[in-house]
């Protein structure tokens, strides 16, 4: 009975650590289509935050920003329609801890413009318009730097596709915590039981 629940054990730990790792890095965003329910919370290393152009899908014009402790730097760049893969944009040096929120305005002709947040409460439509996870250099092919991928969803609910790739970069000195990954805590529960219900075999 010992050897059943140390099999059973074994196999939950393997669940548990597959759905907790399964979306770990993975690049472009893995559920196209859907709204991201991912949360994040940004926050400055210390020193010069610098974002590095990764690519884009987008049609319209957009450029990249910054909110620090919800206040616009004001810097805005990596156009689009301009940048190449590693240009990069120094936001300067920001405080350890600072709260950041990344932003993707868009400009359609010249006066149509939206603006997402990576942040859902700051977006007109309440969804997350961000996909993030940690970046190893060379993931992206060309791009060597490590860092705090965010890549957007450019249109509001009702016009999105959903696929967070319209514009991606590279943050460097940032700090990001995104939520968990669905699933991963009732498998949590469900080990936790089962080590409980060992011990007390045991005991």
């Amino acid at each position: 009975m010992k050897f059943g629940l140390r099999v059973l054990m074994g196999s939950v730990f393997a669940a548990a650590l597959s759905a907790s790792t399964a979306n770990a890095g993975t690049i472009p965003y893995p559920n196209a289509g859907t709204v991201n329910s991912a949360t994040y919370n940004f926050t400055a290393n210390g020193g010069d935050v610098t974002a590095y152009f990764a690519g884009a899908s987008a049609g319209y014009t957009e450029v990249v920003g910054l909110l620090v402790n919800g206040v616009d730097t004001g810097i805005y760049g990596l156009n689009n329609q301009t940048s190449n893969l590693g240009d990069s944009l120094d936001f300067g040096v920001q405080a350890a801890g600072a709260q950041l929120t990344f932003v993707d305005k868009i400009i359609a002709g010249s006066s149509d413009i939206w603006y997402s947040y990576s942040s859902p409460i700051a977006n007109s439509d309440g969804i997350q318009h961000a996909y993030s996870t940690s970046y190893a250099s060379g993931q992206i092919p060309g791009l060597n730097v490590n860092g705090t991928y965010v890549a957007f969803e450019d249109l509001p609910l009702g016009q999105a596709d959903l696929d967070y790739n319209d514009v991606q970069f590279v943050f460097t000195n940032v700090a990001g915590a995104p939520g968990p990954v669905p699933g991963t805590g009732v498998l949590g529960l469900a080990l936790l039981a089962l080590y409980g219900a060992f011990r007390l075999r045991r005991a």
